[in-house]
C-alpha cells in the first residue's frame, strides 16, 4: 500500500491464500478490521494465481475498482505428502509413496526425458542458471550460484532428481494491489495491465499429479488449455512475450513447462537451454528471480511472486536481472491434483 501510495480503509476487498499458515483473513486484526470483503482462497500450488484471478474478475465484472490479493506460507521441513483420503484415492496409494511429491515429478519427467531425448545434464543447467538469477534478487533463498556439475553430483533424492533439482516448501508473502483502469490512471498507475489471465483443471487423459494411472487415450495438460485462453485473450502468441515465469517446483517441471505454454516444442528444450536462450540475456529470460528453485514455494505466495517479478520487470526496477526492453510479461502457475493459471502483463 505504501508503493501505491493507499490506506487499507480504502481497500474494496481482498482474495487470498495460505495452505499451512492458517487462514488469509487472520491479517485483518493487524491491518484493520474495515469490513471489507476477504475471501480465502485454496487451490493447491495454484493458490496464488487463483487469488489474482479471483480479483481480476471482481473488478471487471463492475462490482469493485480497487482491491488486493495476497498470500503467504510457512511450511514445516520436507517434501509435501499429503492424504490420499484428502484427494479421494484410496490408503494404498500413499502406502506406496506415489502421494509423496518427489516421487511423482521424478517418474514423471523421467517419463519424459525418454519419450524426447531431454538428457540429466538440461536438468542440473535449469538449476543452476535458476541459482544464477537467485543470486541476483534479494527475495530469494538460495542466494548463492551453484555450477552445473555440483548440482548433478548432489544426493539422489528419487532419480533422476537431486537435491539441488527440487525446490523447498519454505515461507514468504506477497501482496499486490490491483485496480480498474479508470482507478490505476488517477492513481498515476496505468503502466502495467493485466492483457490476459485464464485458470483450467485437468481434462480427461491428461497424467497429473495424483493420478492413480496413465490413460491409454491421451488428454492435454491444464497448462496448455489456460496458456491458449490466456494468448487469446491478450490477442499474441509465445513469440510476443519478452519474459516468462514458469512453474518449476523441480528442475523437470519447467522443462515440461516450456513446451506446455507454446514456448516450444516437446524435446526442443534440450538445445534452447543449452544454448543459453532462458538465461537472463537470452532470447526468452525464464524465472527471471530464480524461481520456486532459489525462491522456495510457499504455496499462497508462489504464484503471487511470479506476477511480482514481472511487474518488477515491466517497470525496469529489476537492477541487476533486470531484462532489456521487457513489454510483455508471461506467468504461469501449476497446482494438484491438476490446475493451472495463467496470467500475461504488459505496458
Amino acid at each position: 500500500m505504501e508503493d501505491c501510495g493507499l490506506t487499507w480503509p480504502e481497500i474494496q476487498f481482498a482474495f487470498g491464500g495460505s495452505a499451512a499458515a492458517g487462514d488469509a483473513d487472520a491479517m485483518l486484526p493487524r491491518l484493520g478490521l474495515t469490513g471489507a470483503q476477504f475471501i480465502n482462497v485454496a487451490n493447491g500450488c495454484a493458490t496464488g494465481g487463483s487469488a489474482l484471478l479471483s480479483g481480476y474478475w471482481a473488478i471487471q465484472s463492475g462490482e469493485f475498482d480497487l482491491g488486493m490479493v495476497v498470500g503467504f506460507d510457512k511450511h514445516p521441513r520436507g517434501a509435501f505428502n499429503a492424504l490420499p483420503g484428502e484427494l479421494g484415492l484410496p490408503d494404498w496409494y500413499g502406502e506406496t509413496g506415489m502421494m509423496l511429491t518427489t516421487q511423482f515429478f521424478a517418474m514423471k519427467i523421467r517419463r519424459y526425458m525418454q519419450a524426447f531425448d531431454i538428457s540429466e545434464k538440461t536438468l542440473a543447467l535449469v538449476a543452476e542458471k535458476a541459482f544464477a538469477n537467485g543470486a541476483r534478487t534479494d527475495h530469494a533463498w538460495r542466494r548463492e550460484p551453484v555450477d552445473a556439475e555440483t548440482i548433478a553430483a548432489s544426493r539422489m533424492i528419487n532419480d533422476p532428481l537431486t537435491k539441488f533439482m527440487f525446490c523447498s516448501p519454505a515461507e514468504g508473502g506477497v501482496a499486490l494491489v490491483i485496480a480498474s483502469e479508470k482507478r490505476a490512471r488517477q492513481m498515476g498507475r496505468a503502466n502495467v495491465k493485466i492483457l490476459g489471465a485464464a485458470m483450467r483443471t485437468r481434462p480427461e487423459g491428461s497424467f497429473e499429479v495424483f493420478a492413480p494411472s496413465l490413460s491409454t487415450t491421451r488428454g492435454v495438460a491444464p497448462t496448455v488449455l489456460a496458456s491458449q485462453a490466456a494468448f487469446e485473450m491478450a490477442g499474441v502468441g509465445p513469440e510476443d512475450i519478452d519474459v516468462a515465469q514458469l512453474q518449476d517446483t523441480e528442475s523437470g517441471a519447467e522443462i515440461m513447462h516450456m513446451a506446455e505454454n507454446g514456448f516450444c516444442k516437446d524435446g526442443d528444450q534440450e538445445r534452447m537451454i543449452r544454448d543459453g536462450q532462458t538465461r537472463l540475456d537470452g532470447t526468452l529470460p525464464i524465472n527471471t528471480d530464480g524461481g520456486c528453485l532459489a525462491c522456495g514455494e510457499p504455496i499462497g505466495a508462489s504464484g503471487l511472486r511470479q506476477i511480482y517479478e514481472n511487474v518488477v520487470q515491466l517497470r525496469g526496477i529489476a537492477e541487476d536481472r533486470q531484462v532489456a526492453n521487457v513489454r510483455l510479461a508471461y506467468s504461469q502457475v501449476y497446482g494438484a491434483p491438476g490446475l493451472s493459471a495463467v496470467c500475461i502483463l504488459g505496458r
